[in-house]
């Protein structure tokens, strides 16, 4: 039996990152406790060397490699991209808060390393199989690193309910898949699309699938009615972890949502999109609605998402390429968004005290301006008000979803937008109008100083020409469908 030798062009930065994590692991042990910040430097190292890899392996053709169970093509590389910036940032924000924590170790960057692996992998997977192997390489390294801080009942607590209600997750996702195996014979999403367009299948079974395949996918998107896991983790994890958890994977849930639902499932959009026409007016509502009561900003921030994800939802009801580049045009900036409000949290934060009331923001205008103009910025952004870039974001998903006939729709998602806008200008007017808490100086670091500048301005500039993302997103799904 002759041996096809696969191409392992496409695969090549997750090879590098694979091996790079095993560097940092070793190294870690090797160095000690007193030169730890060598592991950050080649974490940092890992996602610029596999950021080259990606750009230069970049090919507008959609390539198949592995028998056809990894795909590259312009959405999987664009996301990459976006997923590497992130994570890097993230650690860059991360760096004196999880010092102070004594969390600055390898086991923080590795699992960082492992989750933004799994990331990879579930953009790029056109099978079954290895969508849920991203999937769980991702799951498990997040539930490991939201109890990485040992001593904290509280972030134990939060660990052990994100892995159970994972678990119940992933239960209905592959069962979902096993439905969907049963009814076509496949696991290959180009193959499954050809078999369903065939009409050759039981139609009821698929379905019986597709419901718990739905299901899953709106845990991990953290949409409502799955949504329960998300304010206990992001109140419970260390701001840190709940910022890693809270911004890249969303990137990734993205990819996951249009290889399952678009690629694989795509002849069978007329079902999932009552589904998630559901999920989407829950998720708004529930979010902005609950979000209003919390007093914790880490838990706000968790309902925040949720009503986010609700947005995101309505691009994929849409449909065709505006639906899809808009929702990726969408989860950019909300990427975005939450590296910077999270950022500034960790900023507040410093040893004994963990900036995680929204009262801990009274003031901050006094205390130091240009953090508070920064905020304002980010929270307007988040209520989508223009000339920030929520604002388009908010708009290209509605414009998508009118083109689609979706008018009540439209309507709902700006009332509830609306609803939505007043927990976050209770931030401003905290910032602003309060007189402060404490009068401890802030002084972070000028690597974070430098990005949450640069984080804050990226906000309003992308806001004013939104169109060079805007292109980018659109290009994304137009190449790889």
């Amino acid at each position: 039996m002759d041996f096809l030798q696969p191409d392992f062009t496409p695969a090549y930065p997750e090879m590098f990152l694979l091996v790079m994590v095993c560097v940092v692991m070793l190294v870690d042990l090797i160095v000690g406790e007193k030169r730890r910040y060598f592991a950050f430097f080649l974490a940092q190292s890992a996602l610029i060397g596999c950021a080259v890899l990606t750009f230069t392996t970049f090919s507008p053709d959609i390539r198949h490699t592995f028998s056809g169970m990894f795909v590259d093509d312009a959405m999987s590389d664009i996301l990459k991209l976006m997923v590497y910036a992130t994570v890097a940032a993230v650690l860059i924000y991360s760096r004196t808060y999880i010092g102070v924590r004594g969390m600055f170790k390898g086991e923080f960057f590795s699992l960082a390393l492992f989750a933004t692996l799994g990331m990879m992998v579930m953009i790029s997977a056109s099978h079954f199989m290895t969508l849920y192997l991203g999937l769980e390489l991702l799951s498990l390294s997040l539930y490991a690193m939201v109890a990485l801080q040992r001593e904290s009942t509280v972030a134990t607590e939060a660990a052990m309910k994100f892995f159970v209600l994972g678990a119940l997750a992933s239960g209905f996702l592959l069962y979902g898949m096993s439905m969907v195996y049963g009814a076509t014979g496949t696991l290959h999403t180009a193959q499954l699309s050809e078999i369903i367009q065939s009409g050759m299948i039981d139609h009821a079974v698929l379905v019986v699938g597709l419901v718990f395949i739905v299901a899953g996918i709106s845990f991990k998107l953290s949409a409502a009615p799955f949504h329960m896991w998300a304010p206990d983790v992001y109140q419970g994890a260390p701001t840190a972890v709940t910022l890693f958890v809270g911004s890249a994977p969303k990137l990734a849930a993205f990819g996951f949502v249009m290889r399952l639902l678009v690629d694989g499932l795509g002849e069978m959009v007329a079902d999932w999109q009552g589904m998630l026409v559901i999920l989407s007016v829950a998720s708004m509502a529930i979010g902005n609605v609950v979000a209003i009561v919390q007093s914790n900003i880490k838990r706000m921030l968790a309902y925040s998402t949720i009503s986010h994800m609700g947005f995101v939802l309505l691009g994929f009801i849409a449909a065709g390429e505006d639906g899809y580049s808009s929702s990726l045009f969408y989860i950019a900036a909300y990427v975005l968004m939450t590296l910077g409000a999270f950022g500034i949290i960790m900023i507040l934060a410093r040893e004994g005290f963990e900036s995680e009331n929204i009262s801990d923001f009274k003031g901050l205008n006094q205390r130091n301006p240009w953090l508070a103009l920064i905020m304002m910025f980010l929270m307007l952004s988040m209520a989508g008000i223009p000339p920030m870039i929520g604002f388009y974001a908010k708009l290209s998903v509605l414009q998508a979803v009118l083109s689609a006939g979706y008018i009540w729709l439209t309507v709902v998602a700006v009332m509830l937008s609306l609803i939505g806008a007043f927990y976050y200008l209770r931030i401003i007017k905290f910032m602003y109008f309060d007189a402060p808490e404490s009068d401890m100086p802030i002084l972070p670091g000028m690597d974070i100083k430098v990005l949450i500048s640069i984080n804050g301005l990226a906000v309003i500039m992308l806001g004013i020409f939104p169109q060079t993302l805007m292109g980018l997103s659109l290009y994304a799904i137009r190449q790889s469908m």
